[in-house]
């Protein structure tokens, strides 16, 4: 195996599924080294037949046996492991040259740091860890001698749209990231405070998690991708827009001092941004459906209502604060979504939630890992206490 190996982090979500199949479409390329899940034995039981990874992980242990033991009737020779410790072992083996960090909010920190510390091409789909811990990230990547090559659609596509990826000093007066604006962009707004999990999850273009469904329904996903853009191009968070633009064909542009606007299009499916980033600087086949652009006309684009969307305005005042208070907005996020898909909130209990822990917790300066993971622990318990005082008004 050679140390082009690939380790999927999250092989079992959307993303994962998705990496997978753009790894079919180019046989022999990307030899797999480890797939990862939390507890999805059986998805990973077939990945694992289809697939032939060397190793795959479980994060539950009592998943990971019974994995074990059904790849051992099976005859297959992938190596079975347990545990979060588990993760950082695989992205550290030396068969390993590029690591799909496709695993769901702060679960994921831990063995994006660990992958770009050992100096891996690191193939961001978990935005959380530029949002909790950005500087840390992004000095890991400096000290590995690694790259971040982003996955998110509209973060890929102003990678594409800058030399080399590069933002910063190449003229660029600002970054647009576009949004869909999700299920509710014409809702009226006083029927917000009914919506179900259901309906919020139902995303008009693309196939996602449920977490993230709701977090394109809130445009906190959007609020996000804000704070990663600033990490990832080295911009202040005021010269990144948002524009929402309801058919996911330009899924982001760049504008610059001369007065040209850059942007990358595509059908609204990942395989494309993950190819991308797969075969970078090359391109590859990524199985994505080919982009009919007059099928698609006409195209539109709106201004960003943070009225309608609060969440976005929350996530641009984290990222002005900076220091601690996007890893605050995270956490905050994490425990109200979990508790709206739980049915313990309303919708708009989302924002609330958030907007509250933000302005009981300060924001302080970030000087280590320990650190953001206390205040990571600190925000979600205040969010619980919160969800808790709502679930007693509303009982």
């Amino acid at each position: 195996m050679s140390a082009e190996g690939l380790v999927i982090l999250g092989a079992t979500g959307s993303v994962g599924e998705s990496t997978l199949a753009v790894v079919a479409e180019n046989p022999g390329r990307f030899p797999l080294v480890a797939l990862t899940a939390r507890s999805d034995d059986a998805r990973l039981f077939a990945q694992c037949v289809e697939h032939r990874p060397a190793f795959a992980v479980l994060v539950e242990e009592a998943a990971a046996a019974r994995l074990e033991a059904r790849l051992a009737d099976a005859g297959l020779p992938t190596r079975v492991l347990a545990g979060v410790d588990a993760l950082i072992e695989v992205v550290e083996l030396p068969a390993v040259g590029r690591v799909m960090a496709a695993i769901v909010g702060a679960a994921g920190l831990l063995p994006t740091l660990a992958a770009a510390r050992a100096g891996r091409q690191v193939l961001l789909a978990n935005k959380e860890s530029l949002v909790m811990a950005g500087h840390l990230l992004m000095e890991a990547v400096r000290e590995g001698g690694g790259e971040l090559v982003p996955i998110d659609s509209e973060h890929n596509a102003i990678f594409q749209c800058l030399p080399n990826g590069d933002g910063g000093a190449q003229g660029v007066r600002r970054l647009i990231l576009t949004a869909s604006g999700g299920p509710f962009l014409d809702t009226p707004l006083e029927q917000l405070s009914q919506v179900t999990p259901d309906q919020a999850c139902a995303h008009p273009n693309w196939v996602m998690g449920r977490k993230i469904s709701v977090d394109s329904a809130t445009m906190m996903n959007k609020g996000l991708e804000i704070i990663e853009a600033c990490w990832l191009f080295d911009m202040p968070p005021e010269r990144v827009d948002v524009m929402i633009h309801p058919q996911s064909i330009v899924h982001s542009m760049v504008e610059y001092e001369d007065g040209s606007v850059l942007a990358e299009l595509g059908a609204p499916d990942m395989r494309t941004p993950i190819a991308h980033a797969l075969g970078w600087p090359q391109r590859i086949r990524s199985g994505a459906p080919w982009l009919d652009l007059v099928g698609t006309a006409p195209l539109d684009f709106r201004v960003a209502d943070e009225a309608r969307f609060p969440c976005l305005r929350l996530a641009r005042e984290a990222a002005r604060r900076g220091g601690t208070h996007p890893a605050v907005l995270n956490a905050a996020n994490e425990e109200a979504v979990a508790a709206f898909l739980d049915g313990e909130v309303a919708f708009l209990d989302i924002a609330r939630v958030v907007g509250a822990v933000l302005d009981t917790l300060p924001a302080e300066p970030v000087t280590s890992l320990e650190q953001v993971l206390a205040v990571d622990t600190a925000a979600r318990a205040e969010a619980r206490e919160l969800i808790a005082a709502l679930q007693g008004a509303s009982a």
